[in-house]
């Protein structure tokens, strides 16, 4: 499957003379000044789980279609899975593997450079996932993953609630944090020293501290707002979707700005060649606006 979009795309992405930030108080606007949102894919069914790949390619899902589609750097967009298993969140590995949260098949999976996939976890402690959801990789390249479960999914709740999980380096998965009504978005911070999830269903976004081992701890409510998924940039501000924006917060919680988007927003990440365009999926369609800010690094960068 291709879209027609073309290399254009880049050159808009700085050229168009509209911005769509909406600032709070005195806070320094994250758009870069004189763009605008463009929508660089459409006809999608529920297009989530946007990452970037090492020269900036944005990989995205289409949920409902089980596909797994890859914005390119030129501009076109095709489809480089199918049969996902209605894979949601979605970030590579410092070897290049993509990761998915696959909430059809209950399972996060890793697909190799050579297109090969294998399971990585689907259970813990003998009790299979509800529905991954999104995740974030640390730099001992263990995993953080969300598990909700969203619509009337009946006998798929083995695991007794709605968890974090912690895929530890060796393989073995634990329960890090419960307590959510459905956790959702989530993201780490470079140092890896904090985690950041949003409880999409409980209308709040926590920070947790990492320890040594991955263990969670300290956990605090930082923002009156849950988000679908969620991304940082280079200073640590948060980016939360889940309504017709995305916001922006400071590390402490304050609001900086929102950047208005024509649909509700489902997921945010940096991508391009510079990590300075912003990509936001939505339920038809995904866009991009340029950013004066990069993203935030990968923890092992």
């Amino acid at each position: 499957m291709r879209y027609g979009i073309h290399s254009l795309i880049a050159l808009t992405l700085l050229l168009t003379p509209l911005s769509m930030a909406q600032r709070d108080g005195k806070a320094d606007s994250t758009v870069a000044p004189g763009t605008a949102l463009v929508k660089i894919a459409d006809g999608l069914s529920f297009g989530e789980g946007p990452a970037v790949d090492g020269e900036g390619n944005v990989y995205f899902s289409d949920i409902p279609k089980a596909r797994v589609m890859k914005w390119s750097l030129n501009g076109t967009v095709t489809t480089i899975r199918e049969n996902s298993g209605r894979a949601n969140g979605l970030m590579f590995d410092q070897d290049g593997n993509l990761l998915a949260c696959e909430m059809g098949a209950r399972r996060l999976s890793k697909r190799a450079p050579d297109g090969t996939v294998t399971t990585v976890a689907d259970r813990c402690d003998g009790k299979r996932f509800n529905q991954p959801n999104d995740l974030w990789l640390d730099a001992r390249g263990g995993i953080y993953f969300t598990d909700p479960i969203y619509g009337r999914v009946e006998g798929r709740e083995e695991a007794g609630g709605r968890f974090v999980y912690y895929i530890r380096p060796g393989g073995e998965v634990v329960r890090a944090a419960g307590g959510f009504r459905n956790p959702n978005g989530i993201v780490g911070t470079p140092d890896g020293k904090t985690l950041y999830v949003a409880d999409h269903g409980g209308d709040a976004t926590y920070a947790f501290t990492i320890g040594a081992d991955g263990a969670l701890s300290h956990r605090r409510k930082i923002i009156n707002r849950g988000s679908d998924g969620m991304t940082l940039d280079a200073r640590g501000n948060l980016y939360l979707t889940g309504m017709e924006n995305v916001a922006v917060y400071s590390p402490a919680g304050k609001l900086l700005q929102t950047i208005a988007v024509p649909e509700r927003t489902t997921n945010v990440t940096f991508g391009g060649q510079a990590r300075k365009t912003l990509f936001i999926t939505c339920p038809k369609s995904m866009y991009a606006v340029q950013m004066p800010l990069r993203g935030a690094k990968a923890p092992w960068e």
